[in-house]
């Protein structure tokens, strides 16, 4: 009896399973999100995005600004990875760049999706309660802007770009250039318009200079 007993006891503690898939869950937020923005997110809103009730919420992703963190998480995964591939796979800064501006267009104005960077967009106009969430965003913002940066440092250093090039500078330029697109993309200016905003930035770069790796 005493082991029944346990095990009934242990049953009890460990709880039913969920009854919902997490990771469909995790990507209606994710949507929801992106599209509205944190602020205008309601605990209503999402769990009937999600299919979930508010118990399994809190139970499963925990509060609202917990959830949005994981949520942003996945949304680099899925849809802002490209940014890094573009850093770590070009041979050159001014090549990476230009890749990475390109497929902005792409990315920003996927069909199905909400468009523009959620980066960005979701944490617009928030109240002083949701200073914490709209910090970070920016943190993570210019930590994309000291990326690209070293990447401009390690070919100036290389001599592949000029000696007087500044480096943060033109990184920043870069960013507002990336950020000004996510908004046109949500305003609904098209990929193809948006490829021509890329192509044309990219003739403030610097012309490089030395040898180019690869």
């Amino acid at each position: 009896m005493a082991t029944t007993n346990e095990g009934s006891e242990g049953t009890a503690r460990r709880g039913r399973p969920r009854s919902f898939d997490r990771d469909a869950a995790l990507r209606a937020a994710t949507m929801e999100f992106w599209d509205r923005g944190f602020e205008a997110v309601s605990i209503a809103d999402l769990t009937r995005a999600m299919g979930v009730k508010a118990p399994s919420l809190y139970a499963a992703f925990g509060d609202k600004k917990t959830l949005f963190e994981e949520a942003i998480e996945s949304y680099l995964r899925e849809f802002g990875g490209f940014i890094d591939r573009a850093l770590e796979e070009e041979p050159t800064a001014r090549r990476a760049v230009a890749r990475m501006l390109h497929e902005a267009a792409s990315w920003q104005t996927l069909p199905g999706y909400p468009r523009g960077c959620m980066l960005i967009s979701a944490a617009t106009n928030c109240t002083p309660q949701s200073n914490e969430i709209a910090q970070g965003l920016v943190e993570r913002r210019n930590e994309g802007i000291a990326a690209v940066e070293r990447r401009i440092a390690a070919d100036i250093e290389a001599g592949i770009l000029p000696g007087d090039t500044d480096a943060h500078a033109l990184a920043v330029y870069c960013t507002v250039v990336l950020h000004g697109m996510a908004q046109q993309a949500r305003d609904g200016v098209d990929r193809a318009t948006l490829e021509t905003v890329a192509h044309t930035a990219m003739a403030a770069w610097p012309a490089e200079t030395g040898d180019i790796p690869g």
